[in-house]
């Protein structure tokens, strides 16, 4: 034993990794003991609550994928070996942080010349600093999201090729294939390195002598990737019937990544909620009442596509500048989370205090220019980060998809303060003000403000309906107020103060927020289904059943409006009617125990 521990030596590398763990493993601990530790709402619980039905037996519904599954199924797995708890999971995505700071130590230390190892290895070190204590990056490990994931096989990939001066020889080719595809099924950008693969096949000398290595290297690729996406594909096209390559829900993104209303961040048009359970049902019901008839869920992909693309096609000129308004919103300094998790751990303490992108990407530019030449290998990496930004440009950007460049961001940033350091020290003068000027010209690209108070405002009514949500009145209506007061004209504010002051038991200004919610949004179904509900409980049944009427003209599928109907026509009486209604909901959805107390109660 003494001699095995004699042979193991601890590497920088180790410490790197061992110390970015720890830093993850501290914000887990304050998760915790926090409110956020299960998910309530959002992509978390939409992830969170598939990998639950999953478990409880519902491996399929019969519908071609609307969400890719990849995240979903290894939650399941993880839950039915270790029981139900985000604790596995999470720790695994620390784990895989940690291996992605490794991951970048290790490429700085092989972008740099022999010579300047010493110079590598502190810029290793400051980038895996600068990953460790990147905000947004402590918080999507620490959440239930395939973010870490996919980081972590980002960067892998990108390791693999810098690593060897060699192309990927054959069974490399094959299993790179295979882990793009694999993490395909969960996050679909990672197609976007497939280029990157082609590349580092086709330029970099070949080990094999044969003039076909590269064909068939490439090849090989492509069999890996179908091979990783089969589960999606096959489920799609044997089970379904539906001829959809990983999941049907890429129509619906791409229309509000290119619609009139689009800004370059995810904002849904009229008709579509947010959150992405109710944002991918919504598109489903609207595309089924425009056909008049049920629709596979490649045709609502189909159908959302096509409205994106008669956009495009016929206002070229609006679309061109709003290409310009995603590359600015990919850069710029200001934060869009859609989730806003990032300000809520940030706030709650759960996250240690740290950098953002703009940091990062104003350091960054400037070495990505500088280093073109002096690090030919670095060029790998700009060429990744580039095509990161191509997989979102036909969509939109948010936080947490901008965040797998942050790696890279953090390598460059490093390199360029080491060199400018370097440089200051040998009284190099003409580099110096060279980094100076591009550094001037990259912070004033990158910390351009955002003007859209709708942007602004995002943070604060995400944080205000999280409190609302978890019973923190005071704190709700704090964030809620602000949001308002950046957005005095937004159905989805003026609704969550009406169900703020509902929770407050203030019926009456609950009632003033819901009817200013109809005036800004007449079809707004949570408006119209609570006045229903205050009308019912204020012995007004006429009012409540009008009401009722009016959110089942919207979705004539609801069930919980064929319920709340029923009740109403037993306030008046309506026996027979109500009856009727209650058969809808529970053909709608038959294991709401709720439904069938109102059946019984009605037979009685």
């Amino acid at each position: 034993m003494p001699k095995l521990f004699s042979r193991l030596r601890l590497q920088p590398a180790h410490y790197v990794f061992a110390a970015v763990l720890l830093v993850r493993l501290f914000v887990l601990g304050r998760l915790a003991g926090s409110a956020f530790l299960l998910p309530t709402r959002g992509d978390m619980h939409f992830y969170d609550n598939w990998a639950q039905k999953i478990v409880g037996g519902q491996l399929t519904d019969h519908h071609a994928f609307y969400g890719l599954p990849g995240y979903a199924y290894l939650l399941a797995g993880l839950y039915k070996l270790w029981g139900y708890g985000p604790y596995v999971p999470e720790l695994l995505q620390a784990l895989l942080d940690a291996g992605t700071a490794l991951l970048l130590y290790k490429i700085s230390v092989a972008l740099a010349p022999k010579p300047n190892g010493c110079r590598a290895q502190i810029a290793g070190f400051m980038a895996a600093a600068g990953w460790a204590f990147c905000v947004p990056a402590q918080t999507y490990a620490a959440v239930l999201m395939p973010t870490a994931w996919f980081i972590f096989v980002f960067w892998f990939i990108l390791w693999r090729i810098i690593k060897s001066q060699s192309a990927p020889n054959c069974w490399e080719a094959l299993l790179l294939g295979l882990l793009v595809g694999l993490t395909a099924t969960a996050i679909a950008t990672i197609l976007f390195l497939i280029p990157l693969l082609f590349c580092a096949i086709a330029l970099k000398p070949a080990i094999a002598a044969r003039s076909s290595f590269r064909i068939v290297g490439c090849t090989l690729v492509l069999l890996g990737i179908a091979i990783g996406t089969s589960p999606c594909w096959l489920h799609n096209y044997f089970i379904a019937r539906d001829r959809v390559f990983l999941s049907a829900h890429s129509g619906i993104n791409f229309w509000i990544g290119n619609n009139p209303e689009a800004n370059g961040y995810p904002h849904f048009p009229p008709g579509l909620r947010a959150g992405q359970a109710a944002m991918l049902q919504d598109s489903i019901d609207v595309a089924e009442s425009a056909a008049g008839h049920r629709l596979k869920r490649g045709e609502v992909s189909q159908y959302w596509s096509a409205k994106a693309r008669d956009y495009i096609a016929h206002h070229p000129l609006a679309w061109l500048r709003l290409l310009g308004l995603k590359l600015r919103n990919f850069w710029s300094a200001f934060q869009y989370d859609d989730l806003s998790i990032i300000t809520n751990l940030r706030e709650q303490g759960v996250t240690f205090p740290g950098i953002y992108f703009g940091l990062l990407a104003g350091l960054a530019l400037p070495a990505m220019i500088l280093t073109w030449n002096a690090v030919p290998l670095g060029r790998w990496i700009t060429g990744a980060i580039l095509l990161q930004m191509l997989a979102l440009l036909p969509v939109f950007a948010t936080e947490r998809y901008r965040l797998p460049i942050v790696p890279g961001l953090a390598v460059f940033a490093a390199f360029g303060l080491v060199t400018l350091f370097g440089n200051l020290a040998a009284g190099n003068v003409r580099p110096v003000l060279s980094y100076a000027m591009l550094l001037m010209v990259s912070i004033l690209f990158v910390s351009w403000p955002q003007s859209g108070p709708s942007f602004w405002a995002l943070d604060a009514y995400n944080s205000g309906w999280q409190a609302l949500e978890s019973g923190n009145l005071p704190l709700a209506e704090r964030k809620l107020e602000l949001a308002r007061a950046y957005i005095p004209d937004n159905a989805e504010a003026n609704f969550a103060l009406g169900n703020l002051k509902l929770a407050q038991n203030d019926a009456a200004t609950a009632s003033s927020f819901y009817l200013t919610t109809l005036r800004l949004d007449p079809r707004h179904r949570g408006a119209i289904n609570n006045l229903g509900v205050l009308a019912l409980e204020n012995g007004q049944p006429e009012v409540a059943e009008q009401r009722f009427r009016e959110a089942l003209a919207i979705d004539g599928r609801n069930p919980k409006a064929h319920f709340l109907l029923a009740k109403s026509l037993i306030a008046k009486g309506q026996n027979d009617n109500a009856r009727a209604e209650i058969d809808r909901a529970l053909a709608l959805k038959p294991d709401q125990p709720e439904f069938k107390e109102l059946r019984e109660q009605i037979d009685k």
